[in-house]
């Protein structure tokens, strides 16, 4: 006995570089019954030398009834952060299991997961991929390495962490899983949700000029600004000031805290009246700073105030730029909450009700409180994949090199280049960290020429940065990824302009 003690203590807790486990599922997707497998595992990353420096974690979905593969789309879908798991999109979104909330998306006990009727199973296989440190995924330590602490560090950070590092080894691994998977003559498609739609754009160019691997198409979820017009942060200035207020107004409809007249309205009459006044009037008045008219800026500030549900003293106390902190905790004050950051639907409670910005992020604890027993759940009991390695809901990949971050462009150079290549953004409206509006303005400018506008397409949803955790949300956004498949699947036609 105090053998097996020994031994059990002695096992090292460390990560698998090749290894996969295969289980065989029925579930229901709007009303056809679908048979499928599932693989997951590790696949490695190779350094130059060929050598295994880490092991990506990845969970793939194929039906086991399809005659024809090559005509089966394949769907590669990536989490943010940078630093996320693949958790939230794989189950609470296309997957085939979903965890157990209520039908707002809010916490419910027991925690779990059930079969998704929503599902994209139906019409593409599909594959969640954590990159590294993320999820299940590791660096592998080197054993003979001299390296100092530091010396790791940098060396990680060169490897994987960064904007152009993450791009780069992804698209080799994907070149490899692909290859694994003969998935070669498939229409592939990548998804990206929030950071994930950095790493998708670049992605579709990398992947066309290092792996000479076209795509059919883009979905970008809930998208970064992607490089445009924002440097490395966000969008800032008159710009970023404008491009705000149809959020707040967003925001502010669904707490009850616009004027009668506004509050009477519709959202879909509602926001194209703000978005209007934020482009053409108010973005010119805050371009002025402090040269503006008083008057000038005292009638943008009573308008914003209509529009918000703050206060003309505060929005001119920030000079017409108010930061979204400050609206998080702003708009709910008077009643002693405070507002969430990725969804502001979510109310949260702070210490005091004074201060400039909330205490935490109220919508963030509520889906840690749910997701996270959901995927330790569903990975041992589901899938029977075993492991005493820690699912990392958040990773250590910081500090991430955000500089040469041109992933908008590359997006464009890639639609350009490749004609079947189509894109679409989904967003929830009160989602006040990648703010729709702002996702409206880089579809805009991604391709200025106006050429390829008839491959961009918007979708809007009365939720917020995870707009599938509403239910009503969750059917038709994987409704429009049905469309939006099917739309971008050439049928015969040659890639040709």
């Amino acid at each position: 006995m105090l053998f097996l003690a020994a031994m059990l203590i002695a096992q090292d807790r460390v990560q698998v570089a090749d290894e996969v486990t295969t289980s065989t599922h029925q579930t229901t997707i709007k009303g056809k019954a679908i048979n499928y497998r599932a693989t997951t595992g590790t696949q490695p990353v190779w350094n130059e030398e060929g050598k295994a420096i880490a092991a990506v974690h990845f969970t793939y979905y194929e039906r086991t009834d399809i005659k024809n593969q090559a005509a089966r789309p394949l769907v590669i879908s990536f989490n943010g952060g940078p630093g996320s798991g693949s958790v939230w999109m794989h189950l609470a979104y296309t997957g085939p299991y979903i965890l157990k909330v209520d039908s707002e998306g809010f916490p419910v006990q027991p925690y779990g997961a059930k079969k998704n009727p929503n599902s994209i199973l139906d019409v593409a296989d599909i594959v969640f991929v954590n990159p590294v440190n993320t999820g299940y995924s590791r660096v592998l330590e080197d054993e003979d390495s001299k390296k100092t602490v530091t010396q790791k560090s940098e060396a990680n950070k060169k490897a994987f962490f960064g904007v152009q590092a993450d791009i780069k080894y992804l698209a080799e691994w994907i070149n490899t899983f692909v290859t694994r998977m003969n998935r070669w003559e498939s229409p592939k498609y990548l998804i990206g949700e929030s950071y994930g739609t950095t790493r998708v754009s670049g992605l579709a160019l990398a992947l066309q000029n290092r792996q000479w691997m076209y795509l059919n198409g883009v979905i970008l979820v809930s998208p970064t600004e992607l490089g445009i017009h924002s440097g490395t942060s966000r969008r800032d200035g008159p710009l970023g000031a404008s491009l705000r207020l149809p959020y707040f107004t967003a925001a502010a409809w669904y707490h009850k805290k616009l004027p009668a007249d506004l509050q009477g309205k519709d959202l879909d009459e509602l926001l194209p009246q703000v978005e209007r006044y934020a482009l053409e009037q108010l973005m010119p008045v805050i371009a002025k700073g402090g040269f503006v008219d008083e008057e000038e800026r005292a009638e943008a500030a009573a308008t914003m105030a209509r529009y918000s549900g703050i206060s003309e003293t505060a929005i001119l106390q920030y000079n017409l730029d108010v930061p979204t902190n400050f609206f998080w905790k702003e708009l709910l004050r008077d009643e002693g909450f405070t507002i969430g950051r990725l969804d502001s639907r979510y109310k949260g409670i702070d210490r005091t009700n004074g201060g400039d910005r909330p205490d935490f992020n109220s919508e963030l604890t509520s889906w840690l409180h749910s997701f996270t027993p959901a995927v330790n759940y569903y990975y041992r009991n589901i899938l029977n994949y075993k492991t005493d390695i820690k699912y990392n809901m958040f990773g250590p990949v910081h500090p991430w090199d955000r500089t040469g971050n041109n992933t908008g462009e590359n997006l464009r150079q890639a639609m350009a280049q490749n004609p079947y290549l189509n894109v679409m953004v989904q967003s929830g409206l009160y989602d006040g960290a990648t703010k729709y509006f702002d996702a409206k303005y880089t579809m805009w400018q991604l391709d200025p020429s106006g050429k390829m506008k008839d491959r961009l397409s918007f979708k809007g949803y009365r939720s917020g940065h995870m707009m599938y955790l509403r239910n009503e949300d969750l059917i038709d956004a994987n409704e429009h990824i049905r469309e939006f498949i099917e739309k971008s699947l050439p049928g015969g036609k040659s890639a040709k302009y």
